[in-house]
């Protein structure tokens, strides 16, 4: 009865132990999933912010050029009206002078009450930098996801647990930081 009594102990030990080694198994193989998920999500982000900057940026700088054009338009205008004045012999001269300044003057208020393309400028520079920053930012939560995923699959004991587990849809390899592309440390020139 003895003998029957301890092979139950030592068996009950045993199983106690394969369900502690499984469940560490199996929950270093769902945390390894969560991490691997995590990845996927922030270079997804990643890649939301480079089509954020590739979407804006044309437009605005677009948009900062045609406002530039129009605002020297109308001060072209209105700076060739006065030196025509200067240069105006008869009244009658000076009375169409006068009113093509006006005329420049009335399209440059109805237009914009005020000159705005250095606040325009301003904004795009603003714009550009946000752009810059919502991309760096993703770029270190991505780095920081593949981090603890590649710190999840390494260590012995951690990379057998993922191989009682694993299946081929896993692929349970170290991922890449991201790397700067080679001479982006120099940065793009924005010409208007």
């Amino acid at each position: 009865m003895k003998k029957n009594f301890t092979v139950w102990i030592v068996i009950g030990i045993i199983v106690v132990f394969v369900l502690i080694i499984v469940g560490y198994a199996n929950g270093v193989y769902n945390k390894a999933i969560d991490y691997q998920e995590q990845v996927d999500a922030k270079w997804g982000d990643v890649q939301t912010a480079y089509q954020r900057r590739a979407d804006l940026i044309p437009s605005l700088v677009a948009t900062v050029k045609g406002a530039a054009a129009n605002e020297k338009d109308i001060l072209t205008t209105v700076t060739n009206a006065r030196a025509g004045i200067s240069n105006a012999k008869t009244p009658e001269d000076m009375e169409l002078m006068g009113k093509e300044i006006n005329a420049a003057i009335n399209l440059a208020f109805e237009a914009y009450p005020q000159i705005r393309s250095t606040d325009n400028f301003r904004d795009l520079q603003a714009q550009l930098e946000g752009t810059e920053n919502r991309v760096s930012v993703a770029r270190m939560k991505y780095n920081e996801a593949v981090q603890k995923f590649n710190l999840q699959i390494r260590g012995k004991f951690r990379k057998m647990a993922l191989r009682w587990f694993e299946s081929d849809d896993d692929n349970f390899v170290k991922r890449e930081l991201f790397k700067a592309d080679e001479g982006s440390e120099v940065a793009p020139k924005v010409e208007f």
